[in-house]
């Protein structure tokens, strides 16, 4: 699973994400940290490797329902821009129908 681990002083909660077993305590032993989140910071900052965590989504890990949120709201800024680089093509090949050009006809004399 992928959750939350709190970290910090009492009164200043700061956050690691990290990959843990479902059954284990809260801030028990992680098999890896993925990021971190503090929200004490005007705006929450955010810092998550989604590289690493595609991997374990990859191997079945869920997130939690806050872990979710974050993921969905702070998308890493490198997966963005990698998006944009990247030319826009179309997601069905165009058929030889539609890549024809259309013929010309004159037009009709008046009569």
């Amino acid at each position: 699973m992928i959750r939350l681990a709190r970290v910090g002083a009492r009164k200043q909660p700061h956050y690691r994400v990290v990959v843990i077993e479902k059954d284990r305590a809260r801030n028990g032993r992680s098999i890896e940290v993925v990021g971190t989140y503090n929200p004490r910071t005007n705006p929450a900052s955010v810092d998550l490797k989604s590289d690493r965590i595609a991997y374990w989504t990859s191997k079945g890990a869920q997130f939690s329902e806050t872990v979710g949120k974050l993921v969905a709201k702070y998308k890493p800024a490198t997966e963005s821009a990698a998006d944009a680089s990247k030319p826009l093509t179309p997601a069905v090949a165009p058929t030889a129908a539609a890549v024809e050009p259309v013929a010309e006809t004159e037009p009709i004399a008046a009569a």
